[in-house]
């Protein structure tokens, strides 16, 4: 029996002790996932405990209105089995969480950003941009993509075509830094159609991550940006890169420039995870 417990103990109330700095605030994120994702492999009878205040839920003081003290933004996409606040291992008002399908970045979503950073920012250190792997909606752009007469099937469908428009980008680089990296037979390989998806999802992710860069990056408050990929079948939150087979949890700075993005994404195409997707 594994056991995950949210907790508040009144004899002994936890105190609430917001990250210092952006590099703690990341930090506190990767140690959060680490402990997650290392739960069910732990000996029987394994308990995680998240300990809460009831002030976050309203609770402690009757008629009182708990105020929002998160210390990161997280951008995720909408999918069911991608609970973040649970992978992170945090409690409530830790965690400004926008969920969209694709972790598409529309008006809405950097309007609900936008309102967590100003105007709650005294303790808000990190945005993160969250994708996951075997992504539903990255997998359709892919696929019309690959198949461009699927998407005509998308003509009446006005909000989805509108996902998959944002997030043909990331596709069309996918492809492009897939024939760069294994030449341009690698769309005859077996395990191609998984290899441009999974690539896709991280430089999607790593495309919003710049965006929100420029928009909300504060080097004199110390907020920063990262990005990862939370894979469904490890549980781990991390970016899978050339040299690292088994990578531990790990949120990355979004690149600063062009250069390095092209680096990155080289990274990403010639990693152990996409080569063994190719097969």
């Amino acid at each position: 029996m594994i056991d995950i417990v949210y907790r508040y103990d009144p004899a002994q109330p936890p105190e609430r002790q917001p990250p210092a700095s952006a590099e703690e605030a990341r930090r506190r994120l990767e140690d959060g996932n680490d402990g997650f994702a290392s739960l069910v492999d732990g000996p029987a009878g394994t308990r995680r405990v998240v300990n809460f205040y009831l002030a976050d839920i309203g609770v402690a003081a009757p008629g009182s209105v708990p105020r929002q003290e998160p210390f990161a933004v997280v951008l995720g996409c909408s999918d069911a089995r991608v609970p973040v606040e649970l992978i992170f291992d945090q409690a409530c008002n830790n965690l400004f969480v926008v969920r969209v399908a694709g972790n598409v970045l529309g008006q809405e979503q950097l309007g609900s950003i936008d309102y967590a950073a100003r105007y709650l920012g005294q303790h808000l250190k990190l945005l993160v941009v969250l994708g996951h792997s075997h992504c539903g909606a990255v997998t359709a752009a892919a696929d019309a993509y690959l198949k461009p007469a699927d998407y005509l099937g998308l003509s009446s469908r006005h909000h989805i075509r509108a996902i998959v428009n944002t997030l043909f980008p990331a596709v069309r680089g996918a492809a492009a830094v897939l024939a760069l990296h294994w030449g341009d037979a690698v769309t005859q390989r077996p395990g191609y159609r998984a290899a441009l998806i999974e690539v896709a999802v991280m430089l999607n992710a790593a495309l919003k991550a710049t965006i929100l860069q420029e928009e909300f990056a504060d080097e004199a408050h110390d907020r920063r940006v990262v990005f990862g990929v939370y894979d469904l079948a490890t549980r781990r939150v991390n970016v899978p890169l050339r040299g690292t087979a088994a990578p531990a949890s790990c949120l990355l700075p979004c690149p600063a420039d062009r250069k390095e993005f092209q680096q990155l994404a080289v990274e990403m195409a010639s990693s152990p995870l996409i080569a063994s997707l190719l097969g």
